[in-house]
């Protein structure tokens, strides 16, 4: 399963604190990095997402939870649409 986890800094937690946090949990071992498929910033800096793979909820909460102190999480369960398939199916729907 691929969950889109969209953060936002905290209010008042500087870049400087969300690095150190990153560092720190990827040294322990605890970021999981083979299960990110994507990680993204906003222009502007402070928030972006993560395209995190796993068919584990609690293993989601264990990657995510570690940095609630700092970022704020908004979790949602994704799947993809195949352009050219979905454009086939819509046409025999019509």
């Amino acid at each position: 399963m691929l969950w889109y986890c969209r953060f936002r800094y905290q209010p008042g937690a500087r870049a400087e604190e969300v690095r150190s946090r990153v560092l720190d949990q990827h040294d322990k071992g605890l970021n999981s990095p083979e299960k990110i498929r994507g990680w993204y910033n906003l222009a502007g800096g402070g928030a972006g997402f993560m395209l995190v793979e796993t068919d584990d909820p609690q293993e989601l909460t264990d990657i995510l939870e570690p940095y609630m102190d700092v970022v704020n999480w908004d979790v949602h369960a994704i799947y993809e649409l195949p352009y050219d398939q979905m454009i086939e199916k819509f046409r025999k729907q019509r």
